[in-house]
Order: C-alpha cells, then structure tokens, then sequence
C-alpha cells in the first residue's frame, strides 16, 4: 500500500493542486495530513481521497471538524492518530506539542510517526520508528514546497518537490 504524505498546505492552493494531481497520477487514494491545512476550502480539495488529518497550531476554523466528518467521515480530524494499515502501525500528530510528538516516537510501538509543523523534510530511524516530516505545502519562504510518497510494503520513501 503507497499513501501520501503532506503537512503545512497553509491555503497554499496552487501546491495542494500540483500535489493532489500528482497524487493521482500515482493512484494513490490514502493521504495523511500532518496539520495546517487551515481552512475548509483548502480542505474540501481532498475530496474523494481517504483523507485523515492532524489538527495543526493554526487549525482553528470552527467548520474544519464538521466538514472533515461529511467528506472523510467521523474521527478524521484529530490531534493524534494511531492508525493500523497492512498491519503497518503509524501515529501522527502535528508536532507542535513536542511532548506528543516525542511520546508517540519513544512510545517504541510505532513502525512509522508522521508529523509537520517545522516546515522541514525528515527522514529518520529513532530505535525501531521511522520518523517522517514530508515538508510543507505552504508558506516554505525560500524552501521547495515538498510532499511524499511512503511504500509501506517497501519502506521506500519518495520525495516529491514542487
């Protein structure tokens, strides 16, 4: 199973569309959302993706939850996911809680912890957990807006830079 991988869009609608098509392109129907998507228009281009995002430090528009819930279902916004995929454990959270984020990475029981918040690409192995910021959509200022591709069957890890 390949997902996608993105954070920060910050209403960034030009990437989220470059991304969102080369998502497409790839098949790929699964995407996690590491938070900042902002607001409900932003949102409402994932649709018709199985969509599941964490709740970022400047997710505050009221109309996010309810949205979320009618195009991806219940539960799909929240401030940490612990998700089960081929039997791939995966959590996810923004990452501006850094007592969140360092729980879910030193938890140990995690084959994957997925986060945002820096605006900064990361790759790397922690014990047993791969930990992984795709980068950001939005607001990079001098930085590459970047996405990612994860294998879980293969562990390959793909970066995509618009």
């Amino acid at each position: 199973m390949r997902i996608g991988l993105i954070s920060d869009t910050h209403n960034n609608r030009r990437t989220v569309k470059a991304a969102l098509a080369r998502f497409r392109r790839e098949q790929i129907k699964t995407l996690l959302h590491a938070g900042d998507i902002t607001n409900v228009a932003t949102l409402e281009m994932f649709e018709g993706f199985d969509m599941w995002i964490a709740r970022g430090n400047i997710d505050h528009d009221p109309n996010l939850v309810k949205v979320a819930n009618v195009l991806f279902g219940p539960g799909r916004l929240a401030n940490v996911h612990t998700l089960t995929f081929d039997g791939i454990h995966i959590a996810m959270t923004h990452g501006s809680s850094w007592q969140r984020l360092t729980s879910a990475i030193e938890a140990g029981t995690y084959n994957y912890v997925i986060h945002g918040h820096t605006h900064t690409p990361r790759d790397e192995r922690i014990g047993a957990t791969r930990v992984i910021n795709p980068g950001a959509l939005g607001r990079s200022r001098w930085k590459c807006a970047t996405c990612a591709i994860l294998d879980l069957a293969t562990d390959a890890l793909e970066w995509i830079e618009l």
